[in-house]
């Protein structure tokens, strides 16, 4: 059937069902994975790509939208795998985590399947997830000073786990004797499989129901209106070149700043993506390649553009300038553990950038970090346990609202693994989950605050590593809007509490039972002018604990006092002041 003759009830129809399907392959694993990272959090992802390009078609609305773009490398790295070493065949089931290939990091290891329908390849179905602990220098895997990705785990080119429906036991042997937690790998694994073998089940379902040349239709239409509605929505926008400039931190090894430069340059119904300002490559693992770079673009765009369908046409008319050995273009051996990081401070730039063009559209920068930390150690008995998570912040203010207190990285629509897991599973206490005052950004719509986590060791010892961000370059708000408190972390030791020399990143932390650590983390960036904030806003701010008085007063230029009482004569006292400087 041609594009021509799918009637709109048809498309729709098809598309929830394909959507469906993904859906399902999500749930899948996440009701049967092992790790919290992935159970709890979401960290996967999974989808249906093109039998030729591996382009993605459809992804499901539970995972990392990150891996729209990158997973569409991973499988187009398998279809390149398997030409040269004599062809797909049914049956087959290629597993790997190569990062310079499929995006993203050694700890998100992709399972990719082709559907065959009567003989013919139709697509590849594909499952990501990230495990618990895949070797390396520490556990977890976010290893702030690699220098080398042999030192971030194991890496794993794209190789046969399944030969023609033979399952080979060899590789999962090699794969569970390089982690620290075997039973952990083998359950997601295992998870992962099921949920790629659902979804052959409902694909194959579907087309016996509709036919393979009514689907294939409905996907090349649906790519298609996305590329065209992607199209439109840039013509609506100003010509021109539009500018930002972000920073990271360090690299971890060298306490210098990383920039990451970026023109966007709009045009006759095309935007460019030009980060050639951006610095080169470093030694440490804040790099990315250039399949991650694009996949973190595609994330920044889909908020801009939010009603664009997750699939392929959405980049049809975005050209992108990232220059070979930049820090977002690299290959092998360069470290790439802290990618997401990097894909943050690329998302916030075009935020930015695109608050120029589109101030309507854009919200302030989140807090930018995943603050990646862990604990690890043994238990009376020697079981090794590695307590590896992930923490939340504040997002932007918007043209429609305050931005969102306490959420997790805009790199995904994952959650924040709860206390009550983290401390059921690993010898640790939590003496502080709580919102952070005074960390949002001020704005008209003021970004979400930040949060405080403090995390207390029950056990006799343990390692302790933080890999963060946003130490030293605060989330920005856009359109006027303020930005948000910066990221820290403290540690207690023997002599009192410490901070790392770097702000935001540190290995080699010993606690002993008692002991804690703190993060503080950052809020969301502010967007509009804070004097156009309603004084009654301000007020309920500083009543619900969000807000102090005093910050009220240097932010906002509001005098209100601790119940939320508004000094309205004072307030028009201190803004006329400031008004006459």
């Amino acid at each position: 059937m041609s594009n021509a003759s799918l009637d709109p009830v048809t498309l729709a129809v098809l598309k929830g069902r394909l959507e469906q399907i993904a859906d399902e392959m999500d749930a899948t694993l996440f009701r049967s994975a092992f790790n919290p990272i992935i159970a709890e959090a979401h960290d996967a992802s999974h989808g249906l790509y093109h039998a030729e390009t591996g382009e993605t078609l459809v992804q499901g609305k539970s995972g990392l939208p990150v891996f729209v773009g990158a997973m569409s490398f991973a499988v187009k790295a398998v279809i390149d795998r398997a030409a040269r070493s004599g062809g797909i065949a049914p049956g087959d089931v290629y597993i790997f985590n190569d990062p310079y290939e499929g995006g993203t990091h050694l700890s998100d290891f992709k399972l990719v399947r082709p559907f065959f329908h009567d003989g013919e390849l139709f697509c590849y179905l594909a499952s990501v997830g990230h495990w618990h602990d895949v070797g390396g220098n520490v556990p977890g895997n976010y290893n702030p000073v690699a220098t080398e990705c042999f030192q971030e785990g194991m890496l794993i080119p794209p190789v046969k786990l399944y030969d023609k429906g033979e399952f080979r036991p060899d590789i999962v042997e090699i794969l569970k004797a390089n982690s620290r937690l075997p039973g952990s790998l083998y359950g997601d694994l295992n998870g992962q499989i099921n949920a790629l073998e659902l979804g052959e089940q409902r694909l194959g379902a579907l087309l016996s129901e509709y036919g393979a040349d009514t689907v294939a239709g409905a996907l090349q239409e649906l790519r298609d209106r996305a590329g065209q509605l992607m199209t439109s929505y840039i013509r609506d926008l100003p010509d021109g070149t539009y500018s930002a400039d972000d920073y990271l931190d360090n690299d971890g090894i060298t306490d210098e700043p990383l920039k990451i430069g970026l023109d966007i340059k709009i045009a006759d119904g095309r935007m460019m993506l030009d980060f050639s300002r951006t610095s080169d490559a470093c030694a440490g693992p804040v790099n990315i390649s250039r399949s991650t770079a694009i996949a973190s673009c595609y994330v920044a765009l889909k908020h801009v553009f939010r009603d664009v369908p997750a699939n392929a046409g959405v980049l049809d008319p975005i050209d992108f300038v990232i220059p070979e050995g930049s820090l977002l273009s690299v290959t092998a051996p360069k470290p790439v553990g802290g990618y997401t990081e990097t894909i943050l401070r690329v998302i916030d730039a075009i935020f930015v950038a695109l608050s120029g063009a589109a101030p309507d559209r854009v919200n302030g920068c989140a807090y930018g970090t995943i603050n990646a930390l862990s604990l690890a150690g043994h238990r009376k008995d020697g079981r090794r346990w590695v307590m590896f998570s992930f923490f939340g912040g504040g997002h932007g203010g918007n043209p429609e609202g305050d931005g969102l207190n306490h959420g997790n990285a805009p790199i995904s629509t994952a959650t924040i693994p709860p206390l009550e897991i983290l401390e059921a599973a690993y010898p640790v206490q939590f003496t502080q989950w709580a919102l952070r005052p005074d960390s949002a950004g001020a704005g008209e719509q003021r970004g979400g605050n930040g949060a405080t986590y403090e995390v207390k060791l029950l056990e006799e010892q343990a390692d302790v590593f933080l890999f963060g961000e946003r130490g030293k370059y605060a989330p920005p708000g856009v359109v006027g809007g303020g930005h948000g408190a910066l990221n820290r972390f403290h540690y207690q030791q023997a002599d009192g509490e410490h901070e790392p020399p770097m702000k935001s990143k540190m290995v080699g932390i010993k606690l002993t039972k008692g002991q804690t650590v703190r993060l503080d983390t950052p809020g969301g960036g502010g967007y509009g002018d804070p004097l156009g904030r309603d004084l009654q806003e301000i007020a309920d701010d500083v009543r619900l604990g969000y807000l102090t008085a005093e910050c009220a007063r240097r932010d906002y230029l509001c005098v209100v006092d601790e119940r939320g009482q508004i000094d309205e004569a004072g307030t028009r006292s201190l803004r006329e002041g400031a008004a006459a400087q």
